[in-house]
Protein backbone atom coordinates (compact mmCIF):
# COMPACT_ATOMS: atom_id res chain seq x y z
CA UNK A 1 0.00 0.00 0.00
CA UNK A 2 2.71 2.49 1.04
CA UNK A 3 4.85 1.49 -1.93
CA UNK A 4 1.93 2.08 -4.29
CA UNK A 5 1.30 5.47 -2.65
CA UNK A 6 4.97 6.34 -3.14
CA UNK A 7 4.72 5.51 -6.85
CA UNK A 8 1.64 7.68 -7.29
CA UNK A 9 3.24 10.57 -5.43
CA UNK A 10 6.36 10.26 -7.56
CA UNK A 11 4.17 10.49 -10.66
CA UNK A 12 2.36 13.50 -9.19
CA UNK A 13 5.71 15.13 -8.39
CA UNK A 14 7.01 14.67 -11.93
CA UNK A 15 3.77 16.05 -13.39
CA UNK A 16 3.57 18.93 -10.92
CA UNK A 17 7.14 20.08 -11.30
CA UNK A 18 6.90 19.73 -15.07
CA UNK A 19 3.81 21.95 -15.11
CA UNK A 20 5.54 24.42 -12.84
CA UNK A 21 8.39 24.69 -15.32
CA UNK A 22 5.97 25.44 -18.15
CA UNK A 23 3.91 27.89 -16.10
CA UNK A 24 6.82 29.93 -14.75
CA UNK A 25 9.09 29.91 -17.78
CA UNK A 26 8.08 33.48 -18.65
CA UNK A 27 8.34 34.92 -15.14
CA UNK A 28 11.32 33.11 -13.61
CA UNK A 29 14.89 32.70 -14.88
CA UNK A 30 15.49 29.39 -16.64
CA UNK A 31 18.21 28.51 -14.16
CA UNK A 32 15.83 28.88 -11.20
CA UNK A 33 13.22 26.61 -12.75
CA UNK A 34 15.83 23.97 -13.57
CA UNK A 35 16.75 23.91 -9.89
CA UNK A 36 13.12 23.26 -9.01
CA UNK A 37 12.85 20.54 -11.65
CA UNK A 38 16.10 18.97 -10.44
CA UNK A 39 14.77 18.80 -6.91
CA UNK A 40 11.53 17.12 -8.01
CA UNK A 41 13.29 14.60 -10.25
CA UNK A 42 15.92 13.68 -7.64
CA UNK A 43 13.56 13.22 -4.72
CA UNK A 44 11.06 11.22 -6.77
CA UNK A 45 13.76 9.03 -8.34
CA UNK A 46 15.33 8.56 -4.91
CA UNK A 47 12.13 6.96 -3.68
CA UNK A 48 11.77 4.75 -6.76
CA UNK A 49 15.26 3.22 -6.65
CA UNK A 50 14.86 2.17 -3.00
CA UNK A 51 11.49 0.45 -3.36
CA UNK A 52 11.27 -3.36 -3.10
CA UNK A 53 9.92 -3.55 -6.64
CA UNK A 54 13.10 -1.97 -8.00
CA UNK A 55 15.25 -4.40 -6.00
CA UNK A 56 13.24 -7.31 -7.34
CA UNK A 57 13.62 -5.96 -10.87
CA UNK A 58 17.40 -5.64 -10.51
CA UNK A 59 17.69 -9.12 -8.99
CA UNK A 60 20.67 -10.42 -6.99
CA UNK A 61 24.09 -9.12 -7.90
CA UNK A 62 26.18 -5.95 -7.86
CA UNK A 63 23.41 -3.74 -9.27
CA UNK A 64 21.16 -4.27 -6.27
CA UNK A 65 24.05 -4.45 -3.81
CA UNK A 66 25.94 -1.37 -4.98
CA UNK A 67 24.23 0.77 -7.59
CA UNK A 68 20.72 1.07 -6.11
CA UNK A 69 21.87 1.71 -2.54
CA UNK A 70 24.43 4.32 -3.56
CA UNK A 71 22.05 5.90 -6.10
CA UNK A 72 19.36 6.30 -3.43
CA UNK A 73 21.66 8.24 -1.10
CA UNK A 74 23.20 10.30 -3.90
CA UNK A 75 19.77 11.26 -5.24
CA UNK A 76 18.70 12.38 -1.77
CA UNK A 77 21.79 14.59 -1.54
CA UNK A 78 21.13 15.92 -5.02
CA UNK A 79 17.52 16.77 -4.13
CA UNK A 80 18.64 18.69 -1.05
CA UNK A 81 21.32 20.54 -3.06
CA UNK A 82 18.84 21.53 -5.77
CA UNK A 83 16.36 22.69 -3.11
CA UNK A 84 18.95 24.97 -1.51
CA UNK A 85 19.99 26.35 -4.91
CA UNK A 86 16.37 26.99 -5.87
CA UNK A 87 15.66 28.77 -2.57
CA UNK A 88 18.72 31.01 -2.85
CA UNK A 89 17.98 31.78 -6.50
CA UNK A 90 14.38 32.82 -5.73
CA UNK A 91 15.11 34.91 -2.63
CA UNK A 92 18.37 36.52 -3.75
CA UNK A 93 17.86 36.66 -7.52
CA UNK A 94 20.77 36.87 -9.90
CA UNK A 95 23.07 37.93 -7.06
CA UNK A 96 22.71 34.60 -5.26
CA UNK A 97 26.04 32.95 -4.45
CA UNK A 98 25.40 29.36 -5.42
CA UNK A 99 28.98 28.16 -5.82
CA UNK A 100 29.81 27.55 -2.11
CA UNK A 101 26.90 25.22 -1.46
CA UNK A 102 27.30 23.59 -4.88
CA UNK A 103 30.93 22.76 -4.01
CA UNK A 104 29.84 21.54 -0.58
CA UNK A 105 27.24 19.28 -2.21
CA UNK A 106 29.63 17.98 -4.86
CA UNK A 107 32.38 17.24 -2.33
CA UNK A 108 29.92 15.45 -0.06
CA UNK A 109 28.63 13.31 -2.93
CA UNK A 110 32.16 12.34 -3.94
CA UNK A 111 33.18 11.50 -0.36
CA UNK A 112 29.96 9.54 0.06
CA UNK A 113 30.68 7.47 -3.05
CA UNK A 114 34.30 6.84 -1.98
CA UNK A 115 33.27 5.80 1.53
CA UNK A 116 30.56 3.55 0.15
CA UNK A 117 33.00 1.87 -2.25
CA UNK A 118 35.64 1.34 0.46
CA UNK A 119 33.05 -0.15 2.81
CA UNK A 120 32.64 -3.11 0.39
CA UNK A 121 28.98 -3.91 1.16
CA UNK A 122 27.58 -7.40 0.63
CA UNK A 123 23.92 -8.23 0.25
CA UNK A 124 22.68 -11.07 2.49
CA UNK A 125 18.93 -11.49 2.15
CA UNK A 126 17.28 -8.20 3.08
CA UNK A 127 20.39 -6.88 4.87
CA UNK A 128 23.61 -5.21 3.76
CA UNK A 129 26.61 -6.66 5.60
CA UNK A 130 30.06 -5.08 6.04
CA UNK A 131 33.37 -6.67 6.92
CA UNK A 132 35.38 -5.38 9.89
CA UNK A 133 37.80 -3.58 7.58
CA UNK A 134 34.98 -1.79 5.76
CA UNK A 135 32.88 -0.90 8.81
CA UNK A 136 34.60 2.47 9.53
CA UNK A 137 33.97 3.56 5.94
CA UNK A 138 30.33 2.45 6.16
CA UNK A 139 29.92 4.53 9.32
CA UNK A 140 31.64 7.49 7.63
CA UNK A 141 29.19 7.16 4.72
CA UNK A 142 26.17 7.45 7.05
CA UNK A 143 27.65 10.25 9.16
CA UNK A 144 28.56 12.30 6.06
CA UNK A 145 24.99 11.98 4.83
CA UNK A 146 23.52 13.05 8.16
CA UNK A 147 25.86 16.04 8.62
CA UNK A 148 25.21 17.36 5.12
CA UNK A 149 21.46 16.91 5.53
CA UNK A 150 21.47 18.63 8.94
CA UNK A 151 23.15 21.73 7.53
CA UNK A 152 21.17 21.96 4.30
CA UNK A 153 17.71 21.08 5.57
CA UNK A 154 18.19 23.37 8.57
CA UNK A 155 18.93 26.22 6.16
CA UNK A 156 15.86 25.41 4.06
CA UNK A 157 13.58 25.12 7.06
CA UNK A 158 14.73 28.47 8.46
CA UNK A 159 14.26 30.27 5.12
CA UNK A 160 10.82 28.84 4.37
CA UNK A 161 9.52 29.26 7.93
CA UNK A 162 10.70 32.88 8.15
CA UNK A 163 9.24 33.72 4.74
CA UNK A 164 5.92 32.03 5.53
CA UNK A 165 5.69 33.84 8.87
CA UNK A 166 6.10 37.26 7.25
CA UNK A 167 4.09 36.60 4.06
CA UNK A 168 0.65 38.10 3.58
CA UNK A 169 -2.30 35.68 3.89
CA UNK A 170 -3.03 34.05 0.56
CA UNK A 171 -1.76 31.34 -1.83
CA UNK A 172 1.91 32.35 -1.41
CA UNK A 173 1.77 31.97 2.36
CA UNK A 174 -0.11 28.69 2.11
CA UNK A 175 2.41 27.35 -0.38
CA UNK A 176 5.31 28.34 1.87
CA UNK A 177 3.78 26.58 4.87
CA UNK A 178 3.28 23.47 2.76
CA UNK A 179 6.96 23.66 1.86
CA UNK A 180 7.84 24.03 5.55
CA UNK A 181 5.92 20.84 6.32
CA UNK A 182 7.58 19.10 3.37
CA UNK A 183 11.05 20.10 4.54
CA UNK A 184 10.19 18.97 8.06
CA UNK A 185 9.11 15.58 6.69
CA UNK A 186 12.31 15.42 4.63
CA UNK A 187 14.32 16.09 7.81
CA UNK A 188 12.51 13.30 9.64
CA UNK A 189 12.97 11.01 6.61
CA UNK A 190 16.68 11.76 6.52
CA UNK A 191 17.27 11.31 10.22
CA UNK A 192 15.38 8.07 10.29
CA UNK A 193 18.81 6.72 9.25
CA UNK A 194 20.13 7.40 12.78
CA UNK A 195 18.88 3.99 13.88
CA UNK A 196 20.79 2.51 10.91
CA UNK A 197 24.00 4.07 12.23
CA UNK A 198 23.42 2.58 15.68
CA UNK A 199 22.56 -0.81 14.23
CA UNK A 200 25.56 -0.64 11.90
CA UNK A 201 27.96 0.14 14.74
CA UNK A 202 26.61 -2.75 16.81
CA UNK A 203 26.10 -5.49 14.23
CA UNK A 204 28.01 -4.42 11.08
CA UNK A 205 24.79 -4.78 9.06
CA UNK A 206 21.78 -2.65 8.12
CA UNK A 207 18.53 -3.21 6.29
CA UNK A 208 18.91 -2.94 2.54
CA UNK A 209 15.37 -1.69 1.91
CA UNK A 210 13.33 1.26 3.06
CA UNK A 211 11.22 0.32 6.08
CA UNK A 212 7.58 1.34 6.50
CA UNK A 213 8.11 4.58 8.52
CA UNK A 214 10.77 5.71 6.07
CA UNK A 215 8.46 5.08 3.11
CA UNK A 216 5.67 7.02 4.81
CA UNK A 217 7.97 9.99 5.46
CA UNK A 218 9.20 9.86 1.86
CA UNK A 219 5.63 9.92 0.54
CA UNK A 220 4.72 12.82 2.86
CA UNK A 221 7.81 14.74 1.75
CA UNK A 222 7.03 14.41 -1.94
CA UNK A 223 3.35 15.18 -1.43
CA UNK A 224 3.79 18.38 0.59
CA UNK A 225 6.72 19.74 -1.40
CA UNK A 226 4.96 19.10 -4.71
CA UNK A 227 1.77 20.68 -3.33
CA UNK A 228 3.59 23.77 -2.03
CA UNK A 229 5.67 24.31 -5.15
CA UNK A 230 2.74 23.87 -7.55
CA UNK A 231 0.06 25.61 -5.48
CA UNK A 232 -0.58 28.21 -8.15
CA UNK A 233 -1.51 25.44 -10.59
CA UNK A 234 -4.23 23.77 -8.53
CA UNK A 235 -5.33 26.31 -5.90
CA UNK A 236 -7.87 28.08 -8.20
CA UNK A 237 -9.69 24.79 -8.79
CA UNK A 238 -9.68 23.97 -5.07
CA UNK A 239 -10.85 27.48 -4.21
CA UNK A 240 -13.69 27.10 -6.71
CA UNK A 241 -14.81 23.82 -5.14
CA UNK A 242 -14.59 25.31 -1.64
CA UNK A 243 -16.58 28.32 -2.83
CA UNK A 244 -19.33 26.08 -4.18
CA UNK A 245 -19.44 24.07 -0.94
CA UNK A 246 -19.65 27.24 1.14
CA UNK A 247 -22.37 28.63 -1.10
CA UNK A 248 -24.39 25.43 -0.79
CA UNK A 249 -24.01 25.41 3.01
CA UNK A 250 -25.19 29.03 3.19
CA UNK A 251 -28.03 28.18 0.79
CA UNK A 252 -29.22 25.43 3.10
CA UNK A 253 -28.73 27.44 6.30
CA UNK A 254 -30.95 30.31 5.22
CA UNK A 255 -33.67 27.94 4.05
CA UNK A 256 -35.85 28.29 7.21
CA UNK A 257 -35.93 32.05 6.76
CA UNK A 258 -36.64 31.77 3.04
CA UNK A 259 -39.37 29.18 3.60
CA UNK A 260 -41.17 31.41 6.09
CA UNK A 261 -41.05 34.37 3.70
CA UNK A 262 -42.06 32.31 0.68
CA UNK A 263 -45.08 31.00 2.63
CA UNK A 264 -46.06 34.56 3.58
CA UNK A 265 -45.29 36.02 0.14
CA UNK A 266 -45.42 33.20 -2.46
CA UNK A 267 -44.55 35.52 -5.32
CA UNK A 268 -40.91 35.95 -4.22
CA UNK A 269 -39.88 32.54 -5.65
CA UNK A 270 -38.44 33.36 -9.07
CA UNK A 271 -38.50 29.85 -10.52
CA UNK A 272 -39.85 27.24 -8.08
CA UNK A 273 -38.35 23.75 -8.45
CA UNK A 274 -35.17 24.88 -10.23
CA UNK A 275 -33.27 26.46 -7.35
CA UNK A 276 -29.95 24.63 -8.00
CA UNK A 277 -30.16 24.48 -11.79
CA UNK A 278 -27.49 27.15 -12.21
CA UNK A 279 -25.16 25.94 -9.47
CA UNK A 280 -24.86 26.61 -5.75
CA UNK A 281 -23.50 30.17 -6.13
CA UNK A 282 -26.32 31.23 -8.42
CA UNK A 283 -28.91 29.48 -6.21
CA UNK A 284 -27.60 31.35 -3.17
CA UNK A 285 -27.70 34.63 -5.11
CA UNK A 286 -31.34 33.97 -6.04
CA UNK A 287 -32.28 33.01 -2.50
CA UNK A 288 -30.75 36.20 -1.07
CA UNK A 289 -32.68 38.28 -3.62
CA UNK A 290 -35.92 36.45 -2.85
CA UNK A 291 -35.51 37.02 0.89
CA UNK A 292 -34.92 40.73 0.27
CA UNK A 293 -37.98 40.83 -1.98
CA UNK A 294 -39.99 39.32 0.87
CA UNK A 295 -38.73 42.06 3.18
CA UNK A 296 -39.87 44.71 0.75
CA UNK A 297 -43.27 43.06 0.28
CA UNK A 298 -43.83 43.13 4.06
CA UNK A 299 -42.46 46.63 4.49
CA UNK A 300 -45.78 48.13 5.60
CA UNK A 301 -46.25 45.43 8.26
CA UNK A 302 -43.09 46.12 10.29
CA UNK A 303 -43.83 47.63 13.71
CA UNK A 304 -41.52 50.67 14.09
CA UNK A 305 -41.55 50.38 17.91
CA UNK A 306 -40.74 46.67 18.04
CA UNK A 307 -36.96 46.69 17.38
CA UNK A 308 -36.13 48.59 20.59
CA UNK A 309 -38.34 46.32 22.70
CA UNK A 310 -36.97 43.20 20.99
CA UNK A 311 -33.40 44.31 21.62
CA UNK A 312 -34.07 44.80 25.33
CA UNK A 313 -35.88 41.46 25.53
CA UNK A 314 -33.03 39.66 23.74
CA UNK A 315 -30.53 40.97 26.28
CA UNK A 316 -32.79 39.94 29.15
CA UNK A 317 -33.04 36.48 27.58
CA UNK A 318 -29.23 36.17 27.71
CA UNK A 319 -28.59 36.37 23.97
CA UNK A 320 -24.91 37.02 23.23
CA UNK A 321 -24.10 40.58 22.19
CA UNK A 322 -22.83 39.46 18.79
CA UNK A 323 -26.19 37.79 18.08
CA UNK A 324 -28.52 40.52 19.37
CA UNK A 325 -28.91 42.32 16.03
CA UNK A 326 -29.75 39.10 14.17
CA UNK A 327 -32.21 38.11 16.90
CA UNK A 328 -33.95 41.51 16.67
CA UNK A 329 -34.35 41.09 12.93
CA UNK A 330 -35.72 37.56 13.32
CA UNK A 331 -38.30 38.73 15.90
CA UNK A 332 -39.38 41.78 13.90
CA UNK A 333 -39.60 39.74 10.71
CA UNK A 334 -41.74 37.09 12.41
CA UNK A 335 -44.02 39.85 13.72
CA UNK A 336 -44.26 41.40 10.25
CA UNK A 337 -45.23 38.04 8.73
CA UNK A 338 -47.96 37.63 11.35
CA UNK A 339 -49.13 41.22 10.79
CA UNK A 340 -49.23 40.62 7.05
CA UNK A 341 -51.30 37.46 7.57
CA UNK A 342 -53.88 39.39 9.61
CA UNK A 343 -53.73 42.48 7.40
CA UNK A 344 -52.36 44.81 10.06
CA UNK A 345 -50.38 47.79 8.79
CA UNK A 346 -48.30 50.42 10.58
CA UNK A 347 -48.13 54.08 9.70
CA UNK A 348 -44.71 55.24 8.50
CA UNK A 349 -43.20 58.23 10.22
CA UNK A 350 -40.05 60.13 9.21
CA UNK A 351 -38.29 59.35 12.47
CA UNK A 352 -39.52 55.73 12.57
CA UNK A 353 -38.70 53.73 9.46
CA UNK A 354 -41.20 50.93 8.85
CA UNK A 355 -38.50 48.30 8.31
CA UNK A 356 -36.05 47.75 11.19
CA UNK A 357 -32.55 48.99 10.58
CA UNK A 358 -30.79 46.08 12.27
CA UNK A 359 -28.37 44.96 9.59
CA UNK A 360 -24.65 45.52 10.10
CA UNK A 361 -22.82 47.92 7.87
CA UNK A 362 -21.45 45.45 5.34
CA UNK A 363 -20.53 45.67 1.70
CA UNK A 364 -23.42 45.00 -0.65
CA UNK A 365 -22.22 41.65 -2.01
CA UNK A 366 -23.74 38.19 -1.96
CA UNK A 367 -21.18 36.74 0.48
CA UNK A 368 -21.77 39.47 3.07
CA UNK A 369 -25.55 39.34 2.63
CA UNK A 370 -25.57 35.56 2.90
CA UNK A 371 -23.40 35.63 6.04
CA UNK A 372 -25.83 38.09 7.65
CA UNK A 373 -28.88 36.06 6.65
CA UNK A 374 -27.27 32.90 8.06
CA UNK A 375 -27.08 34.70 11.42
CA UNK A 376 -30.72 35.77 11.15
CA UNK A 377 -31.78 32.26 10.18
CA UNK A 378 -29.89 30.84 13.16
CA UNK A 379 -31.64 33.37 15.42
CA UNK A 380 -34.98 32.33 13.90
CA UNK A 381 -35.01 29.33 16.24
CA UNK A 382 -35.07 31.47 19.39
CA UNK A 383 -37.45 34.15 18.13
CA UNK A 384 -40.43 32.72 20.05
CA UNK A 385 -38.68 32.99 23.43
CA UNK A 386 -37.66 36.59 22.77
CA UNK A 387 -41.10 37.45 21.37
CA UNK A 388 -42.70 36.06 24.53
CA UNK A 389 -40.54 38.38 26.62
CA UNK A 390 -41.56 41.27 24.39
CA UNK A 391 -45.25 40.46 24.97
CA UNK A 392 -44.68 40.07 28.71
CA UNK A 393 -42.92 43.43 28.98
CA UNK A 394 -45.65 45.11 26.92
CA UNK A 395 -48.40 43.79 29.22
CA UNK A 396 -46.75 44.98 32.45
Amino acid sequence: MIETLAYYLCLAAFAGFGYKLIEARGSQPVRTMWFLAGFGVCIAAGIVVLTPAMSALAGPGPVAEWVLSLAGDELKLGAIGFAVAFTQSVWRGEGARLAPHALFTGATMVLLAVSFALSEPRRVGDDTVFADAGLPFALADKVLFLVYSLISLGLLFAVFARSAWHAEPGPLRTGLWLLVVGVGAATAWTFWDVDDVVQLARTARIGAREDLPSSVLAAVTVGFVAAGATLSAWSPAVASVIGRVRAYRAYRRIEPLWTALRTAVPGIALDPGRELAGGAEFALYRRVIEIRDGHLALRAHFDPDLPARAEAAARRAGVREAEVAATVEAVTLAAAIEAGRTGRRFAREPDHPAEPDTEPDTEADVAAEAAWLVQVSRAWRRRDAVAQRVRTSAST
